[in-house]
């Protein structure tokens, strides 16, 4: 139950309300989330990831780019090849903001 008094009404916690919930849509896909599974064992190519979706790599790319294009992952790029990895510093920071809307509305 969410508790009345919460001060989620500031411009502040609407803007984060807001953020976190946009983090949630794109993580909530399940393909998205596969992705970063996969990169949650360390940096891999597109080629890598598609064949573990088993997905087209056109469809697998268009995933890459939503989570690059919200900052939850950085590409490098290396010859041909661009290599993935989360970008754990936005990641821990959604997941913080979720965890303390989370907990305020626990704890009423």
């Amino acid at each position: 139950m969410i508790n009345p008094s919460c001060s989620c009404k500031t411009k502040r916690a609407t803007a984060a309300l807001a953020k976190t919930v946009s983090f949630m849509r794109t993580v909530g896909d399940e393909n998205r989330l596969r992705i970063l599974c996969l990169l949650q064992e360390g940096e891999r190519c597109v080629c890598e990831i598609w064949q573990h979706l088993d997905l087209p790599q056109n469809l697998t790319s268009h995933h890459l780019s939503v989570l690059k294009d919200r900052d939850l992952i950085r590409a490098r790029k290396e010859g041909l090849k661009v290599f993935y990895s989360i970008n754990e510093k936005i990641m821990a920071h959604h997941l913080h903001s979720l965890s303390h809307f989370l907990w305020r509305t626990h704890r009423s």
